[in-house]
């Protein structure tokens, strides 16, 4: 089963990442720009998995590049306080 498959395992996965991003020093705007390419990167190349990645993939989809920044600042937002630490 792939973190992809779960929306809790998904979020933890990604707050892993962000503790991980912020323990080594990296700044916010940096972690809020790699969320975005991992943002665009995931719309253009993988199928979602589960309803919230299906939701989260159609408003990437209507969305301008400012929008899709907005996203993805949202999304470091929603994962900060996740994962297994």
């Amino acid at each position: 089963m792939s973190v992809l498959d779960n929306w809790g395992q998904w979020k933890d996965y990604l707050g892993d990442r962000l503790n991980r991003a912020q323990d080594d020093g990296m700044n916010s705007n940096v972690i809020t720009d790699l969320a975005y390419q991992v943002g665009d990167y995931l719309a253009r190349n993988v199928d979602p998995k589960n309803e919230q990645e299906r939701v989260l993939a159609d408003l990437w989809s209507v969305a301008n590049k400012e929008e899709q920044h907005a996203i993805a600042s949202m999304m470091v937002k929603l994962v900060q306080n996740n994962g297994t630490r």
